[in-house]
């Protein structure tokens, strides 16, 4: 990255301002002389279309609207089956986040899934149905129970 993307970056990273034109106002914010609107929505586009960047998009404060609960759902899949069943969780509209990550003694499960719901019971519902429709029935539904921080990543 140059010294200019870097400054790009840092502009992405931030909220969107709340103005008719937002990225006008992140390439002004971007701090680099003469990048225009239109050159930071192209170079957005480009850094798209190249896998740079894999997605823009907004982040909700879903407890403003009513999701309250949040459950990280674990599994134990067999190794020969964690891409397939990581894929198929991942394409479920209920699930924000999904990994595999390696299971420890006495934590056997290596398959993770966050959901969001207006209550425990709804996160629930949703990790039986996603199990039987995965073939998993070796899980857990860990509760969020406080959050300390929550931000998006910064890379600038």
């Amino acid at each position: 990255m140059t010294a200019i993307d870097r400054k790009l970056v840092t502009a992405l990273e931030a909220d969107l301002p709340c103005v008719r034109r937002p990225f006008a106002a992140l390439a002004e914010r971007s701090g680099r002389a003469g990048l225009s609107e239109q050159s930071l929505i192209d170079t957005l586009r480009r850094w798209l279309d190249d896998g740079v960047v894999r997605r823009y998009g907004a982040l909700i404060a879903h407890r403003a609207l009513g999701y309250h609960a949040n459950a990280m759902i674990v599994w134990r899949a067999p190794d020969e089956r964690v891409e397939e069943i990581g894929q198929a969780l991942a394409r479920q509209p209920e699930v924000s986040h999904c990994y595999q990550r390696p299971p420890f003694q006495g934590f056997p499960y290596n398959l993770y899934a966050m959901v969001h719901g207006r209550s425990r019971e709804e996160c629930e519902r949703v990790a039986r149905r996603l199990s039987a429709q995965v073939g998993l029935d070796d899980y857990r539904i860990l509760f969020s129970t406080r959050e300390f921080k929550k931000t998006s990543p910064t890379f600038g």
